[in-house]
């Protein structure tokens, strides 16, 4: 008997029993759907979080006031002993391996220009965060090089902000009022798109000595440090800490976050959800293989004088082993490619109904899912095909 006739017999074996079948795969259907679709989401949501993050670069370190690992709210509204300050943000510039640092405050504020009025993000930066942060300026300058504890009342817009309030006229030259106060626009960036979900392009920079009393504050929100070499961030990150907690009086009131070390993080999370997720999808492929082991037991049973006249015309016992074990394959992947079918489905309606939503299926899981489901029909008929293979051939065409 050759491998075609097997897989032919064993197919009209499941199609002779269509409601039976159908049942039994529906376990292994359900398995590979929800992994597949529930898969896909954090695959999606893993690159699209790790796109987000290295369009500014991979070499950066941000620092922010207040311990994660403590009590309260950090930053401007719970506040630290020790607030980061311009001085803090000097002293790191001067260490090894820093290429740029950045000073940040920011906060929302009206800009208004004639009748029109946007409330959107103001940062109060300095002349070198278009280098650290991947910007660029589309028409004019950035704001010029300057003392960041005194600034010239220049502002430049983002895309979407001067769009919103210019039009198609220029802006350059003209002044923009923020929280109030009048600001001449000096440059218009390039786009850049949505960063998690915020609409960098639909927003404003200022000094950030400007920044500083324009949204009440004497400290810092973030200082971020752009390290010349990406092989550098570790030790980098730890002469910051050195340096910060001796200018602290040696108070560990700050966090140092590198931008690896927060996508290894979130990678380790969206790979334990995917386990929790895989863990699930094996539950229904549990029930699916004990649903496959029920209906071939029963089949024997049921072909057991079937299996005896095969046997009595030459039939060998691996022929019987082969015959219904390929039957439980079939069954087991034709229920895997029924749930990857309808998985990649249903990730693609979600596509359709949530653009925003990333859904991604990598072909490795399409493969797992093909190889997983044809596994689990082997092992789960090989002990009904077993006992197929050894029943005596006598008996078995005496039997009813």
């Amino acid at each position: 008997m050759i491998l075609e006739d097997v897989i032919r017999h064993a197919w009209r074996a499941i199609t002779g029993h269509r409601q039976r079948s159908l049942l039994t795969m529906l376990g292994i259907t359900i398995g590979v759907a929800s992994v597949i679709l529930l898969t896909s989401i954090g695959e999606g949501t893993r690159l699209y979080v790790l796109t987000e993050f290295t369009q500014f670069g991979t070499n950066l370190i941000a620092v922010n006031p207040g311990k994660t690992e403590t009590s309260g709210v950090p930053g401007a509204i719970g506040g630290t002993v020790h607030p980061l300050s311009l001085e803090d943000m000097e002293a790191l510039g001067r260490l090894p391996g820093v290429s740029e640092v950045v000073p940040v405050v920011m906060g929302t504020a009206p800009v208004e220009y004639g009748e029109k009025s946007r409330n959107v993000f103001i940062y109060g930066v300095t002349a070198n965060a278009p280098d650290a942060w991947r910007f660029g300026v589309r028409v004019g300058r950035f704001l010029p090089e300057s003392d960041p504890h005194h600034g010239a009342p220049l502002a430049v817009l983002g895309p979407k902000l001067k769009r919103e309030l210019f039009g198609d006229a220029p802006a350059l030259g003209e002044h923009v009022r923020m929280a109030g106060q009048r600001f001449l626009v000096v440059g218009i960036m390039e786009p850049k798109g949505q960063f998690l979900g915020l609409d960098i392009d639909d927003s404003g920079y200022i000094p950030v000595a400007l920044a500083m009393p324009l949204f009440n504050r004497d400290d810092l929100q973030e200082i971020d440090v752009l390290v010349s070499n990406a092989s550098l961030i570790d030790t980098v990150a730890a002469r910051m800490e050195r340096l910060l907690t001796d200018r602290h009086d040696g108070e560990d009131d700050f966090t140092i976050t590198t931008q690896t070390g927060m996508l290894e993080t979130l990678d380790r999370v969206i790979r334990i959800v995917s386990a929790a997720v895989v863990g699930i999808g094996a539950i229904s492929l549990l029930v699916g293989a004990i649903g496959i082991l029920t209906m071939m037991w029963i089949s024997v049973n049921e072909r057991t004088s079937e299996i005896g006249l095969a046997k009595a015309i030459g039939a060998t016992p691996r022929q019987i082993l082969q015959l219904y074990l390929a039957e439980a394959a079939l069954l087991s992947l034709t229920g895997g490619v029924l749930g990857l079918l309808a998985g990649v489905g249903l990730s693609q309606l979600l596509r359709l109904a949530v653009p925003a939503l990333p859904v991604h299926t990598p072909l490795v899981y399409i493969v797992l899912a093909i190889a997983v489901s044809l596994g689990v029909g082997l092992l789960s008929g090989f002990l009904p095909a077993r006992r197929a293979a050894r029943l005596d051939p006598v008996e078995a065409l005496g039997a009813e």
